[in-house]
């Protein structure tokens, strides 16, 4: 039997679905964007926060809205009008991540049955600053079962005019030994990018798979041939789907972590200014996208 418990700290309510007895949990945290914190699967870390690292610094699992990656300069046209957002890769002077991973959502909904438990939570900007002066709303259902979790992200364009953006999520996957874990993907392009990052151009892209992670480190976006991921650690195989059928990949490995940010988007760094995978949504209409990890251990 699935259960939810809200944990209460000096700094914030931490909501975690769980599975007693399987050993599967998923924990939440509302206010720092609705970030996935842990993901274990049968008692098998699955996905990590990198404690001790700064979450702002390493952004764990965030959600990227309304932009995934970068934006060069923070600048941006759309609709022959000029925009700048807050640079907050300061050394790169980018716009970093979007808008949403330091936000606090508020928890719409608790369920916990036999077999699953879900989540819903909402962030609604009716405020809009100068930067991005659009209202919307954004609505994550995490739904967790034994082996596999999903997220589904609904956008809804609650403003007069048309709304444009990009969607990512950012979770890192833990390896036991990194070295001896593998992934897989179909691509034939990578995304060219400049020294800070930004994409520039399409190259080709021909490695042979699965890519050995061993002594390998990347911060690479891939076009995607199909929205299906895998990744094999020496502990679990495990697939990360998208319902999205124009997916970009974000390949990122941070020092001496043993974990790999395998990063899904619907557009790649500058989209606002490139219009790769840009998407523009009416007013009163609303988008959805749905991520699934499932997962297999080796062990069991």
């Amino acid at each position: 039997m699935f259960k939810i418990k809200t944990i209460q700290t000096e700094l914030e309510n931490v909501i975690v679905l769980k599975d007693s007895i399987s050993g599967t949990r998923a924990r939440i945290r509302p206010s720092y964007g609705a970030s996935l914190d842990k993901l274990v699967i049968k008692n098998t870390k699955i996905i990590t926060n990198l404690n001790p690292l700064d979450y702002k610094k390493t952004y764990p699992s965030s959600i990227l809205f309304p932009f995934a990656n970068r934006i060069k300069g923070g600048n941006y046209v759309f609709n022959d009008k000029n925009y700048s957002f807050y640079c907050n890769e300061k050394d790169a002077n980018n716009a970093l991540h979007g808008l949403v991973y330091n936000k606090s959502f508020v928890v719409d909904e608790l369920k916990a049955f036999e077999n699953h438990a879900k989540v819903k939570l909402i962030y609604e900007e009716m405020n809009p600053t100068n930067n991005y002066p659009f209202k919307f709303r954004v609505e994550l259902v995490y739904k967790l079962t034994k082996n596999a979790l999903s997220l589904k992200m609904n956008v809804l364009n609650l403003d007069e005019k048309k709304l444009p953006f990009t969607l990512g999520w950012h979770p890192y996957f833990k390896s036991y030994d990194l070295c001896q874990s593998y992934i897989h993907f179909n691509s034939t392009k990578k995304i060219k990018c400049d020294n800070n990052n930004i994409a520039i151009g399409i190259e080709e892209f021909n490695s042979k798979m699965p890519l050995s992670l061993n002594k390998k480190t990347f911060d690479d976006a891939f076009i995607l041939e199909a929205p299906g991921i895998e990744f094999s650690t020496p502990e679990y195989d495990l697939i990360l789907t998208s319902s999205e059928k124009e997916s970009y990949l974000q390949l990122y490995t941070p020092m001496n972590t043993n974990a790999i940010a395998i990063e899904p988007m619907t557009g790649v760094s500058d989209s606002f200014n490139n219009k790769i995978g840009l998407k523009e949504l009416s007013p009163g209409k609303n988008y959805n996208i749905e991520w699934v990890v499932s997962v297999k251990l080796k062990t069991n």
